[in-house]
């Protein structure tokens, strides 16, 4: 059984096991009661997964002898908000949450970045479990601490970071995914392997038309080794204050698109759209080869992922979504860009009007606000 350590020892031991293996969903209750002995559990999940897992997880938590209760959210990025948030925090204090409590997120990114947030500021903190249900949770929202919701003025923009206290990942439940959820979260798969590592971004590449959600010995393969880079680089910056800002390759362009959108969007989609326009970016500044260029964008559409902006983008609302990216500061927008496959270069500041361009704004599809 796959067993990635994330270590991080300052201020003080916080290190927690991510544990990867076809079935151990269903082990899930036994392993929280021996962890964790008999503390509330508080299981946040959305209407979807409450019907293929939620249920399941509850009565079996209530077997092992847990005081569970179950806490369920409409499905999408629209519950990732103020409002769903509010709802939520009375659910737990309903419940009776108490410091010792954890809240378990079950479900996909939004889910576990919804979760997430709730755990680390009811009061003031309490522990976090991650049972990420859909690939883009396993392979990159589940592991590392980032939480958050969204505001009307852009995606992830209030939150904190608050590591798990375990992380436990069943490849078989991808197996349940929609197909254009598993093509949704394999664009972070795209980017942990364009960002991080050749040797893995080739075995994508040779493996690509092998990828299918029912696979699930190359899932495990592929979610393992992608959890393993993601680690890497948590335990070297957890707070992101430099190298794992590489891990946003791709989000600049991708947040502003779901943000200026309203969120009809997928996320992973908006990431491969990114990772595209990002890369011919990358190339007209003369950061890029030609040749890493057209290899990411041959395996973003060999995925079924888009590589163009849509129709109808708003100009004025992209433009400002991507003036209040995270990684801005008092000179502007600054980019994580391709050097080539596996180095990216941090920091770059972009021209306004490249990015106009790339995003074809100059072109009569664009709509200005």
């Amino acid at each position: 059984m796959p067993r990635i350590r994330v270590r991080l020892d300052a201020p003080s031991d916080r290190s927690y096991t991510v544990e990867i293996r076809p079935g151990i969903l269903t082990e899930v209750p036994l392993l929280l009661s021996r962890s964790e002995g008999k503390r509330h559990i508080f299981v946040v999940t959305d209407s979807n997964v409450l019907r293929l897992y939620g249920r399941m997880l509850e009565s079996r938590l209530a077997a092992s002898g847990c005081d569970v209760t179950l806490l369920d959210v409409p499905a999408g990025e629209r519950s990732k908000g103020s409002v769903t948030v509010n709802r939520l925090y009375t659910g737990l204090f309903r419940g009776g949450v108490r410091r010792d409590s954890i809240v378990v997120a079950l479900g996909g990114g939004v889910i576990g970045d919804l979760a997430g947030y709730l755990a680390a500021t009811v009061l003031r903190g309490v522990r976090l479990v991650q049972i990420p249900t859909s690939l883009l949770a396993q392979v990159d929202s589940s592991v590392g601490g980032k939480v958050g919701i969204d505001h009307p003025a852009g995606k992830n923009l209030i939150g904190a970071f608050h590591q798990p206290s375990a992380v436990y990942i069943d490849p078989e439940a991808l197996a349940t995914l929609p197909v254009e959820e598993f093509r949704n979260g394999f664009a972070e798969v795209i980017k942990i392997a364009a960002a991080l590592d050749p040797p893995f971004f080739t075995l994508i590449e040779r493996n690509v038309s092998r990828i299918r959600r029912e696979n699930t010995a190359l899932n495990a393969k592929i979610v393992e080794t992608s959890v393993a880079l993601k680690a890497s680089i948590v335990e070297k910056d957890e707070r992101e204050r430099g190298l794992r800002r590489i891990l946003n390759l791709g989000h600049t362009i991708g947040h502003a698109l779901e943000s200026s959108g309203g969120y009809t969007l997928r996320h992973g989609e908006a990431v491969a759209v990114g990772l595209a326009v990002e890369a011919r970016i990358a190339l007209a500044m003369g950061l890029l080869p030609a040749q890493d260029c057209r290899r990411l964008t041959a395996m973003l559409e060999a995925s079924g992922l888009p590589v163009d902006p849509p129709r109808g983008i708003n100009e004025r609302a992209f433009m400002s979504a991507v003036a209040l990216d995270k990684k801005s500061d008092v000179s502007g927008p600054r980019f994580v860009l391709l050097r080539r496959i596996g180095e990216c270069a941090q920091g770059v500041p972009v021209p306004a009007d490249l990015v106009r361009k790339t995003m074809g704004f100059h072109s009569k599809k664009s709509t200005h606000g």
